[in-house]
This record gives structure tokens, C-alpha cells and sequence, in this order.
């Protein structure tokens, strides 16, 4: 299955999908930051499932460690969600919440409702306590894949199942990240957006694989919603 399986407007339709997707997530995420996040221009492409690793690493342009958190799902369509970011920005993070979070463990700041990600679960960050940057990466990406991988698929016309997400590693490589020999399938589809603060202190990559099969299934939803358009 080649690179150019998907049509330029198949490509189009779902790059704007993605777009709206993640101009939700990065609302959620500046909420919860108090922030203003910076989105980049989605990217697709369909590799090999042993090229995943070095395509990533030239869509992300990192070449250092990353701290990366998984999340499977699926309906018709079927897949995981990956949040990478580089473990050396991490720290950057880790300060901004402390600072932006820190009147409100010393009981300056006031709560009618617990704030929760995706799952029903409060966040770190939305209790006002000092964090381990594990949790705040684990945090950042629970909003992102949530968020992220429910409107895609909706807007496809599907209602996505989540598996439990886990931290894949804090300080693992790409290599450590995208095995070839585990991987359940021989292509695979790449959905890359980043998103980060405006001073750049942090970026976390969002990406999106999926099998052949759900390839396919993807590309008949895309037909679908340019023909009821």
C-alpha cells in the first residue's frame, strides 16, 4: 500500500479533520496550562510498518529521547494514539504548572467542580499539586488523545471504544518506541500533529497509526463525508 493510497482529497478532508480535532484539544489543553497553544498543519502519510520509526522521526524532527504515552481504540476503525515529547522539555512543563498551579495548592484558589480529562478522571495539574513529570506528561496526553481520536472519529461517523492509555517510557528512544518486529501490522497510517507553548518551553507531538484494514475503512468513511458534503 503505498504513500499515495489515500486520494489529494481524501488527503485534504482528512488533514482538515485532524485540524478541527486538534483545535479542540489545544482549548482543553490551554484551559487546563492557562496558556495559549500554538498548532501546527497536520501531516499524513502511509509507510511500512518498520519504516514508522524513521518516518516519525523526520515528521517530528526529534532525534533525542522522548517521553511517549499510548492509548488504543476502536470501532469499524481501529488503532493507537501516541503523544510523544522530548524528555528534555519536560522539565519546561513541569515549571510552568508549578508556577501557574501554585497559589492553588496553598489554598488561593477556589473549585465548584473537580476539573477531569477525558477518562472522569481530575487531573494533576486541575488538583493544584506538584506533579511528577510522568503524571504531567501523562496528564497533557490524556486531553490530547481523548480529544483528538473522539472528534476524528466522529466527524467520521464512528463513537470510538479507549483502551486504558500507558506510558510507554520517560526516557526511551525511537527505536525504543516504534519495534518492528511487535508491531501487529505491515503498514501502517501516520497522523502527525504538534502543538506547543508560544514560547516553545514545550512540544508534544500527537500521532495516530492504524493497519491496513482500517486504512481502507478510513478511506471509504473520507468518501462518504465528501459526497454528503
Amino acid at each position: 500500500m503505498p504513500d499515495s493510497v489515500f486520494t489529494a482529497e481524501q488527503r485534504d478532508a482528512l488533514q482538515e479533520i485532524a485540524n478541527l480535532a486538534m483545535g479542540r484539544a489545544a482549548a482543553r489543553l490551554a484551559a487546563l496550562l492557562g496558556r495559549f497553544i500554538e498548532l501546527s498543519v497536520p501531516r499524513v502519510r502511509v509507510v511500512q510498518a518498520s519504516d514508522a520509526g524513521k518516518a516519525l522521526r523526520e515528521m517530528t524532527g526529534i532525534h533525542d529521547n522522548v517521553t511517549a504515552v499510548r492509548q488504543g481504540f476502536r470501532s469499524d476503525i481501529k488503532g493507537e494514539a501516541l503523544v510523544l515529547c522530548r524528555t528534555a522539555n519536560v522539565t519546561g512543563l513541569a515549571a510552568l504548572v508549578d508556577h501557574t498551579f501554585g497559589d492553588a495548592a496553598a489554598g488561593e484558589r477556589t473549585r465548584d467542580d473537580d476539573e477531569v480529562d477525558e477518562a472522569g478522571v481530575e487531573t494533576a495539574a486541575a488538583r493544584g499539586e506538584t506533579s511528577s513529570q510522568d503524571e504531567l506528561v501523562f496528564d497533557v496526553a490524556n486531553v490530547l488523545m481523548g480529544a483528538c481520536v473522539s472528534s476524528i472519529l466522529d466527524e467520521l461517523g464512528r463513537t470510538p471504544v479507549f483502551f486504558p492509555p500507558g506510558l510507554l517510557g520517560a526516557n526511551v528512544s525511537f527505536d525504543d518506541v516504534f519495534q518492528p518486529t511487535v508491531l501487529a501490522w505491515s503498514v501502517a497510517l501516520l497522523l502527525e500533529v504538534n502543538l506547543g507553548l508560544e514560547d516553545d518551553a514545550f512540544r508534544a507531538h500527537f500521532v495516530m497509526l492504524m493497519a491496513e484494514d482500517s486504512i481502507r475503512l478510513m478511506g471509504d468513511a473520507l468518501d462518504a463525508l465528501l459526497s454528503a458534503l
